[in-house]
């Protein structure tokens, strides 16, 4: 089942950048270049980093010069994680491409590397929450909330991956089919958003 596949590379990814717990720090992607556990890992890779972002930019001391550093680091980062879904959808799209639709196929609302996209931040939520539950120098109150929280988001891991696998092998089949769009972000693009196309003009 591919859930399960990147499910293991997911938390594979997640223990590596958290030996080092450093951010400019990109690791090596032990994978064939090209392959779909490559893909998977670089993905993930990118997803990690960015939810240390994240933590670096919310901190209600950060100087504003600081803050809006990390707000152009984390541009770029969403940027990155556009562009590799779009890959990892390729792959997909390719591997299928001579699977005929049947006459009653339908298209998915949301294609695989989307999905798979939900399914690596789900995989970050779950480690960090597990990390809450064994949080010390908190009360019982506290732990057992995050021990709530911990089985929906293992059980919402659970779903997620079965719609993954379902929606593939409907793909296979010829059940349903898929498109793969460009997402064509506009805020990064210079020819594309205002702000930055007239600042070129000045």
């Amino acid at each position: 089942m591919i859930s399960e596949r990147c499910n293991q590379v997911f938390a594979e990814v997640i223990n590596h950048y958290h030996q080092y717990n450093d951010i400019n720090n990109a690791g090596k992607n032990p994978y064939p270049s090209g392959s779909l556990d490559y893909l998977l890992y670089a993905k993930c890779w990118i997803d990690t980093a960015q939810w240390h972002m994240e933590d670096e930019v919310r901190n209600p001391s950060i100087e504003p010069v600081e803050a809006l550093k990390w707000k152009r680091r984390i541009d770029a980062s969403n940027q990155e994680r556009t562009d590799i879904v779009e890959v990892i959808d390729s792959y997909f799209f390719e591997k299928y491409k001579d699977v005929k639709p049947g006459e009653a196929a339908s298209i998915n609302t949301e294609s695989p590397a989307w999905a798979i996209d939900r399914l690596s931040i789900l995989a970050l939520k779950i480690y960090h929450m597990q990390e809450e539950t064994l949080r010390t120098g908190t009360d019982e109150q506290h732990l057992e909330q995050c021990r709530q929280k911990l089985a929906v988001l293992l059980q919402q891991r659970a779903d997620l991956s079965l719609a993954i696998d379902e929606l593939i092998e409907d793909i296979q089949n010829g059940d349903r089919y898929m498109k793969v769009y460009r997402q064509m972000k506009m805020y990064n693009d210079p020819d594309l958003n205002p702000v930055l196309y007239n600042s070129k003009s000045k």
